[in-house]
């Protein structure tokens, strides 16, 4: 199964859609009689091959029709191109308002409804849309068929088990019982009685399980939703309406499911691509492109008068500019020169140069020789003997 279920948007509630497979090649004309002959017999309003949506890899088939008096359905079905395999198809149908499941299934519009005609067979193995696909007997084929199956969530893989083996009535598909809508979506896997045991060991992998005479409904671990909220304890095989499987169906279709892997693609060409449109549709549609270019214009008008103003405001701003380049410039102010000093601080200030120069060039006294002590001793000495007699 798809890791990234929950991260795909949901399907929306007026949209219809499947996918299948159809052996051998030439469907392009079994659609195009198929279409040809519903129109003849008022079913549909018109179709149309546009070959403007052809491609090297699909053809394209649109189609109209009204459900309920008055509700418009659209439709587009893409064909691959033929391979060893067949030709695979992707059918998407989407209507004015919320899709009703006794509405007529989109599929019958496109392909004969013939029990021979083949192409309502599963893509991934080939299984029918419309037909009992019994279970393999091994518990780890049937992981692989079912996870080939459930793998992209476009079917609604609905596993029934057989309480004691049906008669002739029971062995009957459950689609021919259900609502309309649903009979080319479900796909059908029949457990024998003997196979409970081995197919709830497979399902654990889808974190489901099957009633014993009951059925269940691989939804794909959604979230929100219990294992066991479109599980049904009891499903008579005995050709009477299955209510309560319907129920299931039913509720499990309103949620809505996540998108299937790659249908994206193909809902954005049933919505934008769209060719087959009505004379009133075209006008409308005209109306519509008249208006947006109209728009656009407005836009671009207000634009082309939002940048020539913003133009003459910088080219004002130029102008303005230059003149002021030109014109003189300012004188720079200069600091106040100091103040001229009187002749009598001049000569005040030169006696003080005159003074500190002297001080500074006056030599500075010799040292003594002795203190004055030791110079009074020698006075009174000389005094005491005498004058020496080697001075006469």
């Amino acid at each position: 199964m798809s890791s990234s279920a929950t991260d795909r948007p949901t399907i929306p509630t007026t949209l219809w859609l499947a996918r299948g497979r159809r052996p051998g090649p030439e469907a392009e004309s079994v659609v195009r009689q198929t279409l040809l002959r519903r129109k003849d017999d008022g079913l549909i309003d018109d179709h149309l091959e546009p070959h403007e949506a052809r491609t090297a890899t699909e053809h394209v088939f649109e189609a109209r029709w009204r459900v309920a008096g008055e509700v418009t359905v659209r439709a587009r079905l893409s064909l691959s191109r033929p391979t060893e395999q067949g030709q695979e198809w992707v059918l998407l149908a989407e209507a004015e308002r919320p899709w009703d499941l006794e509405w007529p299934s989109p599929a019958t519009m496109f392909w004969p409804e013939g029990p021979d005609t083949g192409w309502d067979r599963e893509p991934a193995r080939g299984l029918s849309l419309r037909e009992v696909n019994r279970l393999p007997e091994e518990d780890k084929e049937i992981r692989r068929l079912l996870r080939d199956c459930v793998d992209g969530g476009w079917g609604l893989n609905l596993v029934v088990h057989e309480a004691m083996t049906p008669d002739e009535h029971g062995r009957q598909p459950l689609s021919r019982l259900l609502p309309p809508s649903l009979r080319h979506r479900v796909v059908e896997h029949r457990a024998a009685p003997e196979q409970l045991r081995v197919v709830n060991r497979a399902l654990r992998e889808f974190g489901v399980e099957v009633p014993r005479g009951g059925a269940v409904l691989l939804h794909g671990k959604q979230p929100g939703v219990r294992d066991d909220d479109f599980a049904v304890r009891t499903v008579f095989l005995d050709g009477s309406q299955p209510t309560e499987l319907i129920d299931a169906l039913a509720r499990f279709t309103a949620l809505p499911p996540p998108l299937p892997d790659g249908a994206g693609q193909y809902l954005t060409a049933l919505r934008e691509d769209w060719r087959l449109m009505t004379l009133e549709e075209e006008l409308a549609r005209e109306r519509r492109l008249v208006a947006m270019y109209s728009e656009a214009l407005e836009a671009m008008t207000r634009s082309r008068d939002l940048y020539r103003e913003a133009a003459d405001r910088a080219h004002e701003a130029l102008t303005a500019y230059r003149e002021s380049d030109a014109a003189p410039a300012a004188p720079v102010p200069q600091p106040p020169e100091p103040p001229v000093a009187s002749p009598f601080q001049q000569l005040t200030r030169g006696l003080e140069r005159f003074r500190t120069t002297a001080k500074s060039r006056r030599p500075k006294p010799a040292p003594e020789t002795g203190t004055d002590e030791e110079s009074g001793t020698a006075d009174g000495d000389e005094k005491a003997n005498g004058p020496d007699p080697s001075t006469d």
